[in-house]
């Protein structure tokens, strides 16, 4: 998930057009009050942050987030006008990660995000690579061909057990088992309707999921080292 404080409309509904059309899930907010409110719920993997903004201003919002241990190391990119360098070192200096003026294109802001999320990933975090398809597992992050995939809870979790079993058969019973967490009792169209919308959402690469009918599913293809 990623929250873009904008108060323009017009900004905010452009970048977050271009944020779903990338794959990821976005979520927008004219008002800091707002944003605070979803912070309270859920922290996004990245946070895009204009400096110009009613209530207060973005850098104030910024320094709040490095202040709180929750927030501290939450990926923050500025959205503004400003471009001159002191305005970028001074948005820096407060604890951004990276800077965007304006006007910017939609291919270099999706490219800067994409960036700031690897860079930022935890050291030493595991990925599964397997035909195309990078999973990591900490930030339930999942990439086909280097586009961000919007996954459901249960998707990533099917995916992510595929991967992590790549060449080895896994019935429907396994995995009903595995990630729904219940016996199998005769049913098993909820695997056979998931691995559907899975191969969907992954494109060109959703053939990585072998079907060997009357048994199960794996994962094959090549793996990427």
């Amino acid at each position: 998930m990623i929250y873009l404080l904008e108060d323009d409309e017009g900004i905010r509904s452009f970048v977050l057009y271009a944020l779903n059309s990338a794959g990821f899930e976005a979520e927008g907010f004219e008002l800091p009050s707002e944003f605070r409110a979803a912070l309270a719920k859920q922290l996004p993997q990245l946070v895009l942050l204009d400096i110009m903004l009613p209530e207060e201003d973005g850098l104030s919002v910024l320094k709040s987030l490095r202040s709180a241990p929750e927030t501290a190391s939450l990926p923050v990119i500025m959205l503004t006008a400003k471009s001159t360098e002191y305005d970028k070192v001074t948005g820096l200096d407060a604890g951004a990660d990276d800077y965007i003026a304006k006007p910017f294109g939609t291919m270099e802001l999706i490219s800067r995000i994409k960036a700031l999320l690897r860079r930022t990933a935890p050291v030493g975090e595991e990925t599964v690579n397997v035909g195309g398809i990078t999973v990591y597992p900490h930030k339930r992050l999942v990439e086909a061909n280097g586009t961000a995939v919007a996954l459901t809870k249960m998707e990533f979790e099917l995916l992510l057990i595929l991967l992590r079993n790549k060449e080895k058969v896994l019935t429907r019973e396994e995995l009903l088992s595995k990630v729904w967490g219940y016996d199998f009792t005769g049913e098993s169209r909820t695997v056979d309707v998931h691995i559907r919308t899975l191969r969907a959402k992954l494109g060109e690469c959703g053939d990585v999921i072998e079907t060997l009918r009357g048994v199960g599913y794996r994962a094959g293809g090549r793996t990427d080292d």
